[in-house]
């Protein structure tokens, strides 16, 4: 049943998407289409204007260099999946979810902020889809006892499974040993869109869990010997 509604959800935002960006094509054409029709209607030979694009339009092709890549990359954006109305993405600071899909833009609204924010297509190599996916490293102290770290581990894995954004959590176990500390990892799934205010809870109930056990956040120490 789930695998059926995420398969409609999808089904949606391809649909939404396509009809975003098949909107924006036609208007150009009618936009292109309206300006030759005024243009004839005043008397001048479009057909004449036509022929001689070929000189012109090495003058407007450098003009326009920017607004073509725009439009080659926002149908690439749609033929090739990159993403899809509805998806929530990165741009530089900005997460948000995606509300268009244009010939030349993308525009999202930012998470945090709730501004719309417009992307140029070009753009699209620095952006970011967000799967929902959070990995938090957990460090602790060389000192403590590996089946401790454990069982503190899974009473922070279930504190975090009770968040309403949180649908599961899974502690991955050691995936770093540095000079200050033994790392676990834990990997929290979670909706995109409250992906950043999951990852603050989670932070927060780490701290309060290590503050409960009286365990200290390692942190690097510097030896410094006098002779």
């Amino acid at each position: 049943m789930g695998i059926k509604k995420a398969s409609k959800v999808f089904s949606n935002k391809k649909r939404k998407t396509y009809l975003r960006m098949l909107r924006s094509i036609i208007a150009a054409v009618i936009l292109i289409i309206i300006v030759l029709v005024v243009l004839q209607l005043l008397g001048v030979n479009v057909s004449s204007m036509l022929a001689g694009v070929g000189i012109a339009s090495i003058v407007i092709g450098f003009a326009l260099q920017d607004a073509m890549k725009d439009i080659f990359r926002g149908l690439e954006i749609v033929s090739d999946n990159y993403y899809d109305i509805g998806d929530v993405i990165k741009y530089n600071d900005n997460v948000g979810q995606v509300l268009s899909i244009n010939l030349r833009t993308t525009k999202i609204q930012d998470i945090n902020t709730m501004n719309v924010v417009s992307i140029a297509n070009r753009n699209i190599d620095h952006v970011e889809v967000l799967t929902g996916y959070i990995y938090l490293p957990v460090p602790f102290p060389l000192r403590i006892k590996p089946s401790a770290a454990d069982s503190i581990m899974l009473e922070i894995a279930k504190e975090i499974q009770t968040l309403p954004n949180a649908t599961s959590v899974v502690n991955q176990g050691v995936s770093n040993i540095t000079n200050s500390s033994l790392n676990y990892q834990l990997q929290i799934t979670c909706d995109p869109m409250n992906q950043l205010q999951t990852r603050r809870d989670c932070l927060g109930i780490i701290v309060n869990t290590f503050a409960n056990h009286k365990i200290l956040l390692p942190y690097n120490q510097v030896d410094i010997h006098r002779k």
